[in-house]
């Protein structure tokens, strides 16, 4: 029998496979059992009405009974089948947290929609028929319980479609601060710059990087801060560095500047903030650090080759700034896995992000590699609809060795090329320029 689909007008790629799945699931395709299930195609019938484009929300298919198509159109969790869930959970796993002498509370949430306060209560109620007989604190208990339920895709809420409602319970083991980013967050930051980083990418940073007491983080292309604050927070020693004088050592006064930022969150002050150009890193061999590098877009180097060597008279020392030129992506990301892989101890981590151009809702996965590092984990932030950037997390794995620059040197002129190649082309513009070295 033909019945009409009325689908909500969005994500429409996703509704017939979502209803075919639904059709399989309450049996619209006969017993699963049989041998002839097995060979049989799993394919709804589908008809567009007179007229209608294929993007139109309005489908007929046939389905085999009214009581599969009301299946699949109510599919949906309920609390009948929570309670049966419940009740069935091993006593020896569930008893220990509902003991007289247990001190709890029941939170509920919901995702997708908004539940009002009475709506709250009456679902609390409606597990009376768990056994708690302990004692309700909702300040300071012991064990926090709770009611989490989805809502379902016959809201129109702007999120993906479900493909049912979920409900779920349970008792939380640890949770996230929620208040730490809005305590960090850059509108209430005493210093800011135009390219200062959003607090919760900046922590999101420092867990990738493993920032923790005893450890060193180091952020070439320090700026306000931002990346070094989240990594004191958790207990990490700090240092930066910038090619620009004044945004380390001047801000906007006294009260107005890196330093400041760190007096403002009560966190440990940074080792030091060094006026220095990452093309040329002024490190010697044997320090040991232990953190993450960050790839800055528009950064400068300063400009060789053009400007003889000079001496700055010493009354001007002080305020001079030398001539700079642009730093290409290819040049920056080679300089820093090379201070990585000569200065980070065994299983530091190299975290920066790197700019990829998007294909066919697909990103391309040519990501710099180095000899002395693997990449663990890659993270993609949409930028528009041809660009994003993509979080990368390497661990070094091997110690550098002049055998293994060789081996680093040739698999940054295939990245030189191939990136070359992408600029020719026409898919990166602006800072990102052609370098010559």
């Amino acid at each position: 029998m033909w019945y009409l689909c009325v689908f909500y007008h969005r994500l429409l790629d996703y509704r017939k496979p979502e209803v075919e799945s639904l059709a399989d699931l309450f049996g619209a395709f006969g017993d699963k059992q049989s041998p002839f299930f097995r060979t049989h195609s799993r394919v709804l019938e589908w008809r567009l009405p007179k007229h209608h484009h294929p993007d139109s929300p309005f489908h007929f298919v046939n389905l085999p009974s009214e009581d599969v198509s009301r299946n699949v159109a109510n599919r949906r969790s309920s609390y009948e089948e929570l309670e049966e869930a419940v009740k069935s959970y091993p006593d020896e796993r569930k008893l220990p947290y509902l003991a007289s002498e247990s001190v709890f509370k029941i939170t509920v949430d919901s995702f997708g929609k908004v539940m009002s306060l009475q709506e709250q209560n009456e679902r609390i109620r409606g597990l009376s028929y768990i056994p708690f007989k302990g004692r309700v604190n909702l300040k300071n208990p012991d064990h926090n319980f709770w009611l989490m339920e989805t809502d379902d895709n016959a809201t129109n809420n702007g999120l993906p479609p479900v493909v049912q409602r979920r409900i779920f319970f349970g008792r939380e083991i640890g949770g996230a601060d929620r208040k730490l980013i809005p305590t960090y967050q850059l509108k209430s930051r005493t210093y800011l710059g135009p390219t200062a980083m959003d607090a919760e990418m900046a922590f999101l940073m420092a867990n990738q990087a493993q920032a923790a007491p005893g450890k060193l983080v180091y952020d070439p292309f320090v700026g306000t801060g931002s990346i070094l604050v989240s990594a004191a927070h958790f207990g990490a020693m700090t240092m930066g560095a910038d090619i620009d004088i004044r945004v380390v050592r001047d801000g906007h006064g006294p009260d107005c500047n890196v330093w400041s930022n760190f007096k403002q969150y009560g966190l440990q002050m940074p080792i030091a903030l060094l006026r220095a150009d990452n093309n040329l890193p002024p490190w010697c061999h044997g320090l040991k650090e232990f953190g993450l590098v960050g790839c800055k877009s528009g950064g400068r180097k300063l400009l060789k080759g053009v400007v003889g060597p000079y001496t700055v008279p010493d009354d001007k020392r002080a305020d001079h700034i030398p001539s700079a030129a642009a730093y290409s992506l290819v040049e920056c990301v080679h300089d820093l896995l090379d201070l990585a892989a000569r200065m980070l101890v065994m299983g530091g981590r190299l975290v920066f992000f790197y700019p990829v151009l998007r294909e066919d809702d697909s990103v391309e996965d040519d990501f710099p590699e180095h000899p002395c590092f693997k990449l663990v984990a890659t993270s993609e932030q949409i930028l528009g609809s041809r660009y994003s950037r993509v979080l990368l997390t390497m661990v070094k794995t091997s110690l550098y060795t002049e055998e293994l620059t060789l081996a680093a040197r040739i698999k940054h002129q295939d990245f030189k090329e191939n990136h070359f190649k992408w600029l020719e082309d026409g898919n990166l513009h602006s800072c990102f320029q052609s370098s010559r070295f």
